[in-house]
């Protein structure tokens, strides 16, 4: 499975962002995505992650509330709408999919060693 980001750039504080993930190659399973982020000199961590259904939703405690994660799976991709950005949101954000059973389309995962593919990321810039 290929992720490829895209909807990144430089935002005023404020503002908003719509980024998009559009995966290919073997969509054919199901996958539980995610959108993490990483700042200079910080460790990846989560922002949001959504199941193969769409039913269960996770928000990261320090976005919740200013984020919403949406996936379209027949065009194979996810989103993650971004309101009310914050300088400290500047980071480089990975799209990742992590697989599931059908049986847990409904499942979800917060952990980045539950995702097996990442993308290249995207740079989210928010100036003050």
């Amino acid at each position: 499975v290929q992720l490829v980001e895209s909807g990144g750039g430089l935002v005023q504080a404020g503002g908003s962002l719509r980024l998009s993930c559009a995966a290919s190659g073997r969509t054919g399973s199901w996958y539980a995505m995610g959108w993490f982020r990483q700042a200079p000199g910080k460790e990846r961590e989560v922002v949001a992650a959504i199941s193969w259904s769409g039913v269960r939703t996770y928000y990261s405690d320090l976005v919740n509330g200013r984020c919403t994660i949406s996936r379209d799976n027949a065009k194979n991709t996810v989103y993650l709408q971004m309101n009310s950005l914050k300088p400290d949101d500047t980071a480089v954000y990975y799209c990742a999919a992590g697989p599931v059973q059908y049986s847990r389309i409904n499942y979800l995962y917060t952990a980045s060693r539950d995702y097996d593919y990442w993308g290249q990321g995207t740079q989210v810039t928010v100036s003050s």
